[in-house]
């Protein structure tokens, strides 16, 4: 979700992902293509791309199902960096401590 216009940094994923536009306007820079509210996106592996939310009216929530981690790439496409699941597992655990509903909280989701 981005609530104003902004961008994801240049990045990879080794597997595919696949997105559902619920709302709002994006793409990635280096393609032409821009996706809106009902629009889904098939992502083929391993190509580098920068996405970016694009002004509207609307919010940019988009449903994404990311199949792998996500790899950061810096000016000259070498990997940089890395996200993945265990990444977003921290970061829930981090945000559930500060709205007060345990770190815990998070357990209860994964099995």
């Amino acid at each position: 979700m981005a609530k104003e216009a902004g961008l994801v940094n240049r990045h990879y994923h080794p597997h595919e992902v696949f997105a559902y536009t619920i709302s709002g306007k994006w793409g990635y820079l280096e393609h032409d293509w821009t996706a809106t509210a009902g629009d889904f996106i098939y992502e083929s592996p391993g190509e580098g791309h920068t996405l970016v939310a694009y002004d509207h009216p609307d919010p940019m929530r988009v449903f994404f199902i990311v199949t792998g981690p996500l790899l950061w790439l810096d000016d000259e496409g070498k990997v940089e960096g890395s996200f993945d699941v265990h990444d977003y597992i921290k970061l829930c655990r981090e945000h559930y401590d500060k709205v007060g509903l345990g770190s815990d909280m998070i357990d209860k989701l994964i099995r």
